[in-house]
């Protein structure tokens, strides 16, 4: 019988209109043996957050996460908040018996990564499940990507090579919103949209990174502080300034278990990249390209092919039994980034639903959070060698 799990939200800025678009659509295209029921939302702002939950489709509102995770009405915590508030709020859900989906990057620290890990690690002795969303690993071509790389299509994996391209704080008039505030945001462009390539990639290779050098760098290092409440769309008055914390762009080198070798780069400073993806690998028999700006299609190159008819082939990754797309149109008709967030609780409610823990996991979000973490001190020191924990190894220890 269809199990019902009554989501409480904390958050309703980009990520919580996001979450919540995915939560209303998802058992209306899936078949699952648990439904999601969009309980409460919560926000700070009683007047902001009373408004989302008419807008976005939730039955309530509190202004007091606190008072969320205690309700009778909430099985699920859904975390999309800034990075400093997850910790504390995920591991005061899963110590109230609440599972736990959180947004990317898991927290703003190591040391706050290992502290969810370890509320998870306890909470899963109950019943209690929990992950973290990274939402790129929901794309239908990145998952198909996955399986060819696991299939073997590709041979020995050797290069990986992985770029998130922004521009939205190219404007040195732009203002100091928390995304560019240490305190708040953890880090900058490495851990807002490099944590994706870093999950993305670990993802569809199997492989995990395990020693980096890396390069860090500030632009614009004063900004106008916001006339308004922080947000994208604050305005600046001019009249004062402050300092930007985080960095603007990421760039590192990396090696992988399995022997492969990589370069990332994170930046938010790509004047006419809005929101560019692009993950490419190489093995020994074949290579794949992703690029997020065409999100429905994968290119795949056979070695094995007669050379008169090697090439990159197109692949349209809208057929039925292509991952996740069974839900969806007539082959060819294309899908958008909102489905991403819908197959995220489309795994989440299955893995919830039948008794088992969903991915990635928060010791798979600690590993993405290790490698950020040896990136920021290589970059600290002069871009030297820097090895990367294995997650799984702390865990056992």
């Amino acid at each position: 019988m269809e199990k019902e799990l009554r989501v409480g939200m904390v958050g309703y800025a980009f990520m919580g209109a996001a979450h919540s678009q995915a939560w209303r659509t998802v058992n209306r295209v899936y078949d699952l043996p648990a439904r999601a029921r969009m309980s409460v939302i919560c926000g700070r702002d009683e007047s902001k957050v009373a408004e989302a939950a008419t807008r976005l489709g939730w039955e309530a509102y509190t202004t007091d996460w606190r008072e969320l995770i205690t309700r009778d009405d909430v099985d699920v915590i859904d975390v999309c908040t800034p990075g400093d508030s997850h910790a504390e709020i995920a591991i005061a859900a899963l110590e109230a018996g609440k599972h736990v989906l959180c947004e990317k990057p898991l927290a703003n620290s190591v040391e706050e990564a290992r502290a969810m890990v370890a509320a998870a690690v306890q909470a899963q002795t109950a019943g209690v499940r929990s992950m973290c969303g990274f939402n790129y690993r929901r794309v239908p071509a990145v998952a198909l990507m996955r399986q060819l790389i696991e299939s073997g299509r590709l041979g020995v994996v050797r290069h990986v090579r992985a770029a998130y391209l922004q521009d939205w704080i190219v404007d040195p008039q732009f203002p100091l919103v928390w995304r560019l505030q240490r305190d708040k945001a953890g880090s900058g462009a490495l851990g807002d949209i490099g944590a994706h390539i870093i999950d993305l990639t670990q993802f569809v290779t199997g492989q995990q990174i395990t020693g980096v050098s890396g390069l860090t760098e500030t632009f614009v290092k004063e900004r106008p502080l916001p006339s308004a409440a922080a947000g994208l769309a604050a305005l600046a008055d001019g009249s004062a300034t402050g300092p930007v914390t985080v960095d603007d762009a990421a760039l590192f080198l990396a090696r992988l278990d399995g022997g492969a070798v990589g370069t990332y780069e994170a930046t938010r400073f790509a004047t006419g990249r809005k929101n560019a993806v692009r993950v490419e690998i190489n093995g020994s028999l074949g290579s794949v390209a992703f690029d997020f700006e065409r999100m429905n299609e994968l290119e795949f190159y056979d070695a094995s092919a007669p050379g008169t008819e090697q090439g990159f082939t197109r692949i349209l990754v809208t057929e039925s039994d292509h991952p996740y797309m069974s839900a969806w149109w007539p082959p060819g008709h294309i899908i958008g980034y909102e489905h991403t967030f819908t197959h995220e609780m489309r795994d989440f409610l299955d893995a919830v639903g039948s008794g088992a823990d969903p991915t990635p996991s928060f010791v798979d979000a600690l590993q993405v959070q290790l490698v950020m973490d040896a990136v920021t001190r290589s970059a600290e020191q002069g871009s030297a060698w820097t090895e990367v924990a294995p997650a799984l190894a702390e865990v056992a220890a």
